[in-house]
């Protein structure tokens, strides 16, 4: 069941992406040929006054074909006719409306919740070490783990994950004042907590109610937040502590799906779980969409932008028809990764049966 949600899913992601150029297209005028859900055959096609809506075998992936997209053309509604901002706008807009999506999936997920933990600590567990004026206290604020900025105690769980070492650099608050704790020593260890041994940090964080201010506040920091997680994993990669093993494909996200929906307690947390999960791909999607590589919206944004410095400097038009070339052959490069990942997420997949 949850496979068949995470392909679901998948497929509503790619849609809404291309939502978002669709709908971008049609108010600036731009004339859009065709607009598909999937790939592959077309199952149901409907033509409406100019635009072709078509359904397409495979629910993955999607596209909003628009008239001269890589060739100049006459036809003054083509999109390289259009002035260089209205197609900067159209390229954004599929990205934007990603993370518009993400947002409202965040609002839904938190209407109920009745507060969020902050990063304030109420309480330090017996024997906690280091704790002290030059240590950490009852009411300390955790401003930063490693330079990274501090919300919500999510934020002090995922950059403890990432220091992996018994020693980080800490920025935190005490009496307004912003006190620095360089190479403090703070690793989970076993508390005797509520009678039992538990195996902690041993802090203890606020909890800020959850007002309709605060919930919105949560919600545009948890979108913006995605962002932040994709720099990181990113970051992570350039400096080799992740490899081609770490990363997925389409087959390794569904498999991820579907363990967030088995390992869920209930259904509905499952939907929960796996709804937040969404939304961190919807970002993923938007974010990777705009990096300036060719064949991707960020790579024909940075096009436009060079083509605008170049026809300055020769004082004439260049022909579009080149740039097509370019992103042609970068999109055969894209979808040879994409065939590695595909292949690397079953030899995963195998690996775990």
């Amino acid at each position: 069941m949850y496979i068949f949600f995470a392909i679901l899913a998948f497929g509503i992601l790619i849609a809404v992406h291309e939502l978002g150029h669709f709908f971008a297209a049609k108010a600036l005028g731009v004339k859009v040929l065709e607009f598909a859900i999937g790939m592959g055959p077309k199952i149901i096609k409907i033509q409406g006054k100019e635009t072709l809506y078509t359904l397409r075998a495979l629910p993955l992936g999607g596209f909003c074909a628009m008239e001269g997209q890589d060739e100049a053309m006459d036809d003054p509604r083509a999109f390289t006719a259009q002035k260089r901002w209205r197609r900067i706008v159209i390229l954004l807009s599929g990205s934007l409306m990603n993370v518009l999506t993400a947002f409202i999936i965040v609002v839904i997920l938190t209407a109920g919740a009745a507060g969020f933990v902050g990063t304030t600590i109420t309480d330090l567990a017996d024997g906690f070490p280091n704790e002290g004026a030059h240590g950490l206290m009852v009411g300390d604020t955790i401003v930063s783990i490693n330079g990274e900025r501090l919300f919500y105690s999510n934020d002090f769980s995922m950059f403890m994950q990432l220091a992996r070492q018994g020693e980080v650099d800490l920025v935190i608050r005490r009496d307004g004042e912003n006190i620095t704790l360089n190479n403090f020593p703070l690793a989970r260890r076993q508390f005797m907590i509520d009678g039992e041994m538990q195996y902690r940090f041993g802090i203890t964080f606020n909890v800020i109610e959850a007002t309709f201010a605060q919930q919105m506040r949560y919600s545009i920091y948890s979108t913006m937040n995605f962002v932040r997680m994709i720099r990181v994993s990113l970051a992570q990669l350039f400096r080799g502590y992740a490899g081609l093993g770490d990363m997925s494909g389409m087959v390794g996200i569904v498999v991820a799906i579907n363990d967030i929906g088995q390992q869920s307690p209930d259904v509905w947390a499952a939907i929960g779980n796996i709804a937040f999960f969404i939304a961190f791909i919807g970002v993923n999607l938007a974010v990777m969409n705009l990096l300036p590589i060719p064949a991707l919206d960020g790579g024909r944004i940075l096009f436009i932008i060079i083509s605008w410095i170049i026809e300055k400097l020769i004082r004439k038009p260049l022909d579009p028809k080149y740039e097509g070339y370019i992103h042609n052959g970068a999109m055969v490069l894209l979808l040879g990764l994409m065939v590695v990942l595909f292949f690397n997420d079953i030899i995963q997949l195998i690996g775990r049966a």
